[in-house]
């Protein structure tokens, strides 16, 4: 069974150049069916964002349904070991001295070279680590073992065992050979790999999460591990990549076994744990600022997204269609008689099925007193067949009656409005040295330069604007990082060498500069294999090793597990490599801007815009809502209790919540990957224009969520002056929504475009000159041989004679060839010297 064929069926709208296309005939109609019914029930999505999910959540994704009967084989390795270190005794009642010195016992036995006694003891810590579960009567007391015993073996120093066998493993030539000749690769060919990596992975996600009643030797061992993850290990580079070596080895074709939804979430964790999450990364910021004498932030991002709410989406064309139907039939029986002969007797005004959209819009924007309801509700020139310019017949727009009253909302219904806006304005330093040199020419003739003091021969109201502009200037990081590089670009040596902290950030960068866009290619087609819209394609890398079972199912019931188990896996390996690549772009950016830069312009150059508005064009309800999950079987609770009989009936109901967490926070990172690649980049917000992002970020808006929504609506922001006049006409529920939701730059006419043709689009001259300063960047701070030409010319003849000069072997033998040619046969003139220049 090929993956495709276990997908949920997901239409398509790319057409073959990419870009996005209406369905037409009876498609369409249902699709907008669909989508009417959808966003006419969606309700508000008690959704917290965080840096992860809740921890059992997080342990249950480590493993594939298909993994369930290794959960027994891991105890049943344990038992057998452990009836001969301590007979009719368990676990738990084990004192602290017996648990460390079987550990211990466990540790030497995985220094024997027979592979299968190795892959016992390791399935035996694993069951440790998993929380002795056997011993347990819920699925509290499996966390609290598996907390209790993830900390012992740390202390006992497993991690390094672990990390020893992991490298062996990974260059065991032999399994990347037999795999890439397979035709099939399953779960079996990567089971040393998988038992490793759910060790380290448990280890990782249990020290790294904090609780109150924490001991003070396990916090202490919480900073140490977290150093020691972030240092350079054995083989001089983090641990993280070590990981980002297996993935693109994997993506390479050179080791198809590797289980890379493990290698994604370890990964993950590490730089979660090692950088830090949100929150630090808030925390890191603020210190930062306070370092830089840059006035406090204006407020705390995370709570004021937090406490925004939800709007209900832009209506679609069927709701628009329903609605003026009731209008027809509630005004019917106030139609004068004429009207109703007229309607009774003309050939031409027999009902229709379906009114024609055009028809709405023309009509709507021919009278200026129609209500609110039917004026504010959005549909793009995109979904429509013709747009406004289609042709109408005229006896649609004479019958029309006049317009009633609007009508009364009901209290439900009531839009409450914001007492404040949730975000302060911002202003930059550029937008007022613009708006005045802008004046200047108005009203002087000249400008001053960056001069933003001078004020002489301008009227008072430029004052007073300049005076409000200066009281929300807003000076980020990233402008004194840019600064501080032009001056040591310009001055090297007055200014010397910069001090740069070796923080695990940058350790991080400098390890993965050399192959940086290797890894970015790499997680980049793992997101394109992985992506629901995607089409199965022979080329394509096979991300199901690890969740596909060496036999096929054979029944109904088999298939459909395994249909979940696909569909499941897919969505957190999405989630993995979203959150991922949203933390390396966050840090990257607080720790130096040219170091977020790079990495961005490498996501840019392997098409990952194009990418994520390809995971969008989906019905994103649907996926947001996905049931890709089987309660019974997720750990830890198909471990403590019964597993009930599985039926299809079962499968298909799944989980009672009202969304997925995972997919709805891929989707959030996604959006906010997308807004960092595109923020103040003029050439690729003008990419999101080519590839018409618009209605496929307008049907985003349809899940009430707060933080997506304004994610979204940011994208639509940066857009929407390039979209035209009518756009922004017939989508006016959608501007006033970013007017609510989006922060304010007080000069921005992002709603207006007045300046269009003033800004031409060359994407190759803004990214090479952006590539340009990255270079120097790079080069000036992590070149340790650029520095050459620099060092102090030796000019004594005692020491320049006395230096030992590096030859080649040969060069004994060929001494005397060398000297009677460069030097023998060579006329020097020597009065040259003594003539002048």
């Amino acid at each position: 069974m090929q993956a495709e064929d276990m997908e949920v069926p997901i239409i398509n709208n790319l057409n073959d150049h990419g870009d996005w296309q209406r369905p037409t005939g009876k498609d369409a109609f249902k699709d907008q069916q669909k989508e009417s019914e959808s966003s006419m029930e969606s309700p508000n999505l008690e959704f917290e964002y965080g840096d992860t999910d809740a921890l059992t959540a997080e342990l249950s994704e480590l493993y594939s349904y298909t993994e369930e009967p290794e959960f027994a084989l891991n105890r049943d390795y344990f038992e057998e070991d452990f009836r001969s270190h301590a007979r009719d005794r368990r676990w738990i009642e084990l004192t602290v001295e017996e648990q460390r010195s079987y550990v211990m016992r466990l540790l030497d036995a995985l220094e024997v070279t027979d592979r299968d006694k190795r892959l016992k003891v390791a399935r035996a810590i694993l069951y440790l680590a998993q929380g002795v579960f056997d011993d347990c009567d819920t699925e509290v007391d499996v966390l609290h073992w598996s907390r209790h015993n993830v900390f012992l073996l740390y202390d006992m120093g497993i991690f390094t065992a672990l990390l020893e066998l992991l490298s062996m493993e990974m260059d065991n030539n032999q399994a990347c050979s037999s795999a890439v000749r397979k035709p099939a690769i399953s779960l079996a060919d990567s089971t040393e790999l998988r038992v490793l990596l759910s060790i380290i992975y448990l280890i990782v996600e249990t020290i790294r999460v904090q609780t109150e009643d924490d001991r003070p030797e396990w916090s202490a061992s919480r900073e140490v591990f977290k150093n020691e993850l972030g240092s350079p290990l054995n083989n001089g580079e983090p641990f993280a990549l070590l990981l980002f070596t297996m993935v693109t080895k994997f993506c390479s074709m050179n080791a198809p076994h590797f289980p890379m939804k493990k290698v994604l979430l370890l990964l993950w964790k590490t730089l979660l744990f090692t950088v830090g999450g949100f929150q630090e990364l808030q925390e890191m910021k603020v210190s930062s600022r306070e370092r830089l004498k840059l006035p406090p932030l204006p407020e705390d991002s995370i709570k004021v997204v937090r406490a925004m709410r939800a709007t209900s989406p832009p209506a679609s064309a069927m709701e628009l269609i329903e609605q003026q139907q009731q209008q027809k039939r509630g005004r019917r029986s106030r139609r004068s008689a004429f009207v109703d002969s007229l309607e009774g007797d003309s050939p031409f005004t027999k009902k229709q099925p379906l009114v024609k959209q055009d028809s709405l819009d023309t009509y709507n924007e021919r009278d200026p007193f129609k209500n609110d309801d039917a004026r504010d509700e959005e549909e793009d020139p995109e979904d429509t067949d013709s747009g406004i310019e289609g042709e109408v017949d005229p006896l649609d727009v004479i019958i029309q009656p006049p317009p009633p009253p609007p009508p009364l909302r009901p209290p439900t219904e009531r839009v409450n409005f914001p007492k404040g806006l949730p975000w302060a304005p911002k202003v930059r330093e550029k937008d007022i040295e613009h708006f005045l040199e802008t004046s200047r020419n108005k009203f002087i003739g000249f400008t001053l330069g960056n001069d933003t003091d001078t004020l002489v021969g301008l009227p008072r109201p430029i004052h007073e604007s300049v005076k409000t502009l200066k009281q929300h200037k807003y000076v980020s990081i990233a402008e004194v990082q840019i600064k501080k590089e032009d001056e040591l670009q310009q001055c090297p040596m007055s200014l010397g060498e910069e001090e740069v902290a070796e923080t695990p950030t940058e350790m991080l960068y400098l390890g993965m500069l050399p192959n940086l866009s290797q890894y970015v290619i790499a997680l980049l087609k793992l997101l394109l294999a992985a992506a629901p819209t995607s089409k199965a394609k022979t080329d394509s890398i096979n991300i199901l090793a690890d969740v596909l079972p060496e036999e096929m199912p054979i029944t109904v019931l088999q298939s459909m597990k395994l249909g979940i188990d696909v569909n499941r896996h897919k969505e957190i390996i999405v989630k993995a490599i979203s959150a991922l690549l949203l933390l390396l772009l966050k840090h990257f950016k607080l720790n130096h801007i040219y170091q977020f830069e790079i990495v961005s312009q490498h996501l840019v150059f392997a098409n990952c815009i194009p990418l994520i508005l390809k995971f969008f064009n989906q019905n994103i309800m649907s996926y947001i809502s996905a049931k890709n999950s089987i309660c019974v079987l997720d750990f830890p609770h198909c471990v403590v209790h019964e597993m009930p009989e599985l039926t299809a009936e079962s499968l298909e109901v799944g989980d009672n919540n009202q969304f997925c967490w995972r997919n709805l926070f891929s989707c959030i990172n996604l959006l906010r990957i997308l807004n960092k690649l595109t923020k103040w980049k003029h050439s690729r917000t003008m990419m999101l224009v080519v590839f018409k992002s618009a209605p496929i970020l307008k049907r985003a808006l349809k899940v009430k969520q707060a933080m997506m929504q304004l994610y979204v609506l940011k994208l639509l922001k940066i857009q929407t002056k390039y979209l035209g006049r009518q756009w922004r006409k017939s989508n006016m529920k959608t501007m006033s929504a970013i007017y609510q939701k989006v922060r304010h730059r007080l000069n921005d006419d992002w709603a207006y475009g007045n300046d269009i043709d003033a800004r031409p689009w060359d994407f190759q001259a803004e990214e090479c000159a952006l590539r340009e300063s990255i270079e120097k960047f790079n080069s000036r701070r992590y070149d340790r041989n650029r520095n050459g030409e620099f060092v102090p010319v030796d000019n004594c003849l005692q020491s320049v004679l006395g230096q030992r000069v590096e030859l080649p072997e040969d060069f004994h033998y060929s001494y005397e060839m060398w000297l009677e040619r460069e030097v023998f046969s060579q006329p020097i003139q020597w009065e040259g010297l003594l003539q002048n220049p």
